[in-house]
């Protein structure tokens, strides 16, 4: 399998893993779609993907394209977009770590997770320039929403590299860790959302998605009609009894309920 999935405690990981460069070809697409199924079928509650090897991915192996029809593509460009939104729609914290170079539909997986974690050498590119495409996986749409649309031109239509640092200035990374200890600093991140009030994660990504799709007006309705029910949770309910008893913040435990 393309991809290991993991689960310790709360957190699920999902490891990109098909050396040397973890390629996205049709075995790492149908990996990709099984690991989302299963992270749905028994949610945890947080999820972290990850990958092995000296790069994140190389981006797509070309061979995949080669005598597509206009008709094919637009499947196949259905498919990969549809796996992505089912990442975005998950109802937990969802974390891309980057230790190393990342390309095309890896990267594009990363902008539709909720944070990216990347170390401090990695680098990043949508270059499909090279076979003549523009980024069909919605990294073109994503990259603009975290870092404007101007970016996005120069990203996608240079199709140059650009490292962890300059991402972290434009808003795209995240956080930026030294590439020593990169992967425990990133397992260690994510099993702390993972801990975390799972439902009020959940809540948070509704309000922007509604943010996405509707603006202001849209995200306060969704806080007006449905983050109410937060106060029917088992999390809420304790942390304001721990806050109260003990005086102030830091003695809840959550249990994602």
């Amino acid at each position: 399998m393309a991809i290991r999935l993991e689960r310790v405690q709360g957190l699920a990981v999902a490891t990109l893993d098909s050396p040397p460069l973890n390629l996205f070809d049709r075995e790492m697409f149908e990996a990709l779609q099984a690991t989302v199924a299963t992270v749905e079928a028994d949610l945890p509650r947080a999820l972290l993907f990850r990958a092995e090897g000296r790069a994140v991915s190389g981006g797509v192996n070309v061979a995949e394209f080669d005598g597509l029809t206009p008709q094919q593509a637009s499947g196949l460009w259905d498919e990969l977009i549809g796996a992505v939104e089912r990442v975005e729609a998950l109802p937990l914290p969802v974390v891309f770590a980057a230790h190393a170079l990342t390309l095309t539909a890896a990267f594009e997986l990363a902008l539709g997770c909720d944070l990216i974690l990347a170390a401090r050498s990695a680098k990043f590119g949508l270059v499909e320039k090279v076979v003549g495409l523009t980024p069909s996986m919605g990294g073109t749409q994503r990259l603009a929403e975290r870092a404007g649309s101007g970016r996005a031109r120069e990203f996608v239509m240079t199709g140059e590299l650009f490292g962890a640092e300059q991402l972290e200035g434009w808003g795209v990374v995240n956080r930026v860790f030294e590439d020593e200890g990169f992967d425990e600093r990133a397992r260690a991140f994510a099993a702390e959302l993972a801990s975390g009030p799972t439902k009020a994660h959940a809540m948070t990504k509704l309000v922007l998605r509604r943010f996405r799709e509707g603006g202001i007006p849209a995200a306060d309705e969704a806080i007006r009609t449905e983050a109410g029910d937060l106060f029917d949770t088992e999390d809420l309910q304790n942390a304001v009894k721990t806050f109260l008893e003990h005086g102030g913040p830091g003695h809840a435990e959550f249990e994602g309920r």
